[in-house]
């Protein structure tokens, strides 16, 4: 082969060349991005217990009618969110007014209430099927299914909750919950 017909392979190979670089250091970047985000087993163990704590002591706090104890797993800020029946809410005090005027409490149920009952109670709320994902140290994704046992009505639906840990306990500070009826 002649200098001539080296020339453009060298132009070919050295494009490929260049970009295999940039994909090494891309995938370099990518791990350490990655390995600082890493919690270790034990760790991961103890953040999912401590989440379905939490989403177990909701289920505690709703069937004793208490929305504020129900409250209390989401983080008390502007900032949350809760997306439920097409509507989105922002705003802890705003989620609590709207739990608060749509299922009420005690004698004073809202309107939810009249549609799946007349009792004084709440009903019983139960979530099973959790799947939590702990994504770093102090961020967390819990999936599940909600299910209301109340006066032999039984609406159910799904839940993504997106948790972050702050000052050493893990809140919601996302809510997308959905109805299957």
């Amino acid at each position: 082969m002649t200098n001539r017909m080296l020339r453009p392979m060298t132009k070919i190979l050295s494009a490929p060349t260049k970009i295999s670089g940039l994909i090494a250091a891309a995938a370099i970047l990518l791990l350490a991005a990655c390995a600082s985000s890493r919690v270790s087993p034990s760790a991961r163990a103890a953040d999912e217990a401590a989440i379905l704590a939490l989403l177990e002591a909701q289920d505690v706090a709703w069937n004793e009618g208490d929305i504020e104890g129900f409250m209390a797993g989401y983080l008390r800020s502007p900032d949350l969110r809760f997306a439920s029946g097409g509507n989105i809410t922002r705003g802890w005090d705003e989620t609590l007014a709207r739990y608060k005027a749509r299922y009420g409490t005690g004698a004073e149920m809202g309107r939810y209430k009249a549609r799946y009952g007349t009792g004084a109670e709440m009903g019983t709320l139960t979530t099973s099927d959790h799947e939590i994902e702990i994504l770093s140290a102090d961020a967390a994704i819990a999936h599940g299914k909600w299910q209301l046992d109340w006066q032999g009505k039984q609406p159910w639906g799904l839940y993504t909750l997106v948790l972050r840990k702050t000052d050493g306990a893990w809140r919601i500070v996302s809510d997308t919950t959905t109805a299957a009826q």
